[in-house]
């Protein structure tokens, strides 16, 4: 069953959100003041509106309550969107994730009510960062300052071999969640597992291991 998006702020950020929920099948409402985001948003949405998301009429003009998660993806205009998802948890939406530019725009968002401050510019620095640092590293999720998930390509000295003699717990203190093998994934795998020349490995542990881990030849 699709769920219902709604993404206020239409600039670069907010569109590529609306767009990849777009695609995946979800409902998504875009909505945005300047009306030239709203016409080049129609093949990336739903439905797209013009609407200030600081006027509480129109907020609930849309029934914004009704969607079960808000994302405000403002730009730089911080007091909209303090004031946007001031307002919106007001309304009663449920989960409302907003897009901070500095430390102290993402405190001002939580102190009002937003479940979730992501800072794009700030994350996607790190996650350069850190894949130039490990080459090796597709992905990431940072759990917390000392733990991450990571997609990590094998080395081919890995290759044919199981997980049981490769043994990364006790080598690596770190833990195998998921095989990536082309297509297929593999949750939680069989310590008998034969890890292929292309596999992915997924692995949770300390940032430290994982560095470790990552750059192994």
């Amino acid at each position: 069953m699709a769920k219902q998006f709604a993404v206020i702020g239409l600039g670069r950020f907010g569109l590529s959100i609306a767009n990849k929920l777009y695609d995946s099948g979800q409902e998504v409402l875009g909505v945005d003041v300047n009306e030239e985001r709203v016409e080049e948003s129609t093949s990336f949405v739903t439905h797209s509106i013009i609407a200030d998301a600081t006027d509480e009429e129109a907020l609930k003009s849309v029934g914004i309550r009704n969607f079960d998660t808000v994302i405000v993806a403002i730009g730089n205009d911080i007091q909209s969107s303090i004031l946007s998802v001031l307002l919106l948890k007001e309304s009663g939406v449920k989960k409302v994730i907003a897009k901070a530019i500095n430390k102290l725009h993402g405190q001002v968002l939580k102190k009002v009510g937003a479940d979730w401050v992501v800072f794009p510019e700030r994350d996607m620095g790190i996650r350069v960062a850190h894949q130039l640092l490990s080459p090796n590293v597709l992905n990431f999720i940072e759990l917390s300052k000392d733990y991450s998930v990571e997609e990590v390509r094998i080395p081919d000295s890995m290759t044919e071999k199981s997980l049981r003699k490769l043994d990364l717990r006790a080598k690596f203190n770190i833990s195998v969640i998921a095989i990536r093998h082309k297509d297929e994934i593999s949750i939680s795998p069989s310590p008998d597992k034969i890890i292929e020349q292309g596999d992915i490995l997924v692995v949770i542990g300390e940032n430290e291991d994982l560095v470790k881990f990552a750059n192994i030849k």
